[in-house]
């Protein structure tokens, strides 16, 4: 596992663009971590670095949004998922392996997790603006 301290929404979206390096295109990202932990200033960051560089938002209400840089990216939203028939609902399983998947609130989809899912861990740090990122599925950034 890689640990890493994020002490800025630009530092954590350069956690991302190194991440995004690693990458090879059909990876699932699993995001783990409450409100305001960064997970979608991480993905803007991780867009960026397989190349789409327009807007990033969280697809709270659209529950997915695709983004088409050097490599497709789905970004879903799974914090209201609480049944296989929610997900299912979402489209999830037509997405594997058509791209690069980034899902937020994975704690509510854990049992349907690829086991290769690159796993990060957001927590609070030491005051507002530090995150500790917990990495699982990568050597190094």
């Amino acid at each position: 596992m890689i640990r890493i301290v994020s002490e800025s929404a630009e530092e954590t979206e350069r956690i991302g663009e190194r991440l995004a390096a690693k990458l090879k295109g059909n990876e699932v990202i699993a995001l783990f971590g409450g409100l305001g932990m960064g997970k979608t200033a991480f993905t803007r960051g991780l867009a960026r670095g397989l190349g789409f560089s327009n807007g990033v938002s969280s697809p709270t209400f659209a529950l997915v949004n695709e983004y088409r840089g050097n490599v497709n990216i789905y970004h879903f939203d799974m914090y209201r998922v609480q049944s296989w028939d929610d997900l299912y609902s979402t489209g999830f399983f037509d997405y594997i392996d058509n791209g690069v998947l980034v899902i937020e609130w994975s704690e509510n989809i854990e049992g349907a997790l690829p086991d290769n899912a690159l796993r990060l861990t957001i927590k609070r740090g030491n005051h507002d603006n530090q995150r500790i990122f917990e990495i699982e599925g990568v050597d190094s950034l």
